[in-house]
This record gives C-alpha cells, structure tokens and sequence, in this order.
C-alpha cells in the first residue's frame, strides 16, 4: 500500500523528491503562464498585487530543478490564510505555513513529481526578494553561472536533504539580493 504524502517522514519524501537540476527547458515560461492565468482565476483580483516568476526556472542560461516558484503578493487587506485554503481546494497543498506567508506545492504525488509541478509563495506586497536575485542574474550572468555552480555542488552532495540544500545557498542568495536591492535603491536616488 502506497502512503499519502501527508503520511510520510520528511526523510520519506526527500527520498521521493531529490534534488535534480536539469538544463533550461523553453516549456517553463508557458508552464509559468499557464499557473499564472489559474491563480488570477482563483485569487480574487482585489487581493492581488503581482504574480511573478522566480527562482532558477526564471534565471536565463542556468540549470534548475524541474519546478516552477511563483511568489503571490497580496494587498495588505488581505486574509493569506483564506486565499491559501481557496488554493488548497483546487489542487494545491498548503506545505508551510507562517503569520505573513504561506508556501503551497502542485505536481507532487506519492510517485513522484509530475512533469509540471510549482511551488506558489503567498506573501504580502512588498516581501518580494526573489525578484532583485532573479532580475540581478539574469542581468549578470557571470554571477548566475557561479550560482548554478553552487547548486551543482549541492544537489550533489545533499541530494536527498532540501533543507541542508536550501540553507547551504542562503548566504550567497542573501548577498546578491542586498547588492541587487542596493543598486536598484541607487537607480531610483539618481
């Protein structure tokens, strides 16, 4: 008997989901699209802010897990908890929650990852640094090929553990997203 993903140990399900980079796919900007449109027909357009594509499937010439990020900024009237649940009835399962976000996946099965899978980022407006990483990347690809170098490494040595993976790339994250974030306030003071 197959377990539910709600019945496995997060050692169960790092073994199920690894970490795999695989070379650009031109399919994840339409696969983006396409989650785009949904949330924009499940998200009532008053609670909407932005929807954006981040992570390295929005980072050009780089490889990636086979997943699509999606953060959601919300207006700050907003109930987070109910847009969630809204989510969670059509496909989406809440995977974390805390006060001001929530993060959501779609495509993952007790088989496995499906080929178009997503990981959806409820914030509210403004909590939106991936975006600076991502436009800073694809803006300087030298950095976003040290980037995809640091990654290798990783998903090599911690294949079968997301949150060492996931920690292990914050400080060069948290780096280029305060210098991106310092140049974009120097542009906006000129």
């Amino acid at each position: 008997m197959v377990k539910e993903l709600s019945e496995m140990s997060l050692e169960e399900l790092w073994q199920l989901f690894p970490i795999s980079l695989v070379e650009q796919n031109t399919a994840w900007s339409k696969w983006y699209t396409e989650i785009e449109e949904e949330l924009l027909q499940l998200i009532p357009s008053q609670n909407l802010y932005a929807i954006t594509h981040i992570g390295s499937t929005a980072i050009k010439n780089i490889q990636a897990k086979n997943i699509i990020d999606v953060v959601v900024e919300l207006t700050p009237e907003s109930d987070i908890k109910e847009i969630a649940e809204g989510l969670a009835e059509n496909n989406f399962i809440i995977m974390s929650e805390a006060e001001r976000r929530i993060s959501l996946n779609r495509g993952y099965t007790n088989k496995g990852v499906e080929e178009k899978a997503y990981h959806v980022h409820l914030r509210y407006q403004g909590d939106n640094d991936e975006v600076f990483f991502r436009d800073y990347l694809n803006n300087h690809q030298k950095i976003a090929l040290e980037y995809e170098r640091l990654k290798t490494e990783l998903s090599k040595k911690y294949k079968y553990d997301r949150n060492t993976y996931s920690d292990k790339k914050g400080e060069f994250v948290k780096k280029w997203t305060e210098i991106a974030k310092a140049e974009k306030n120097d542009e906006v003071s000129d």
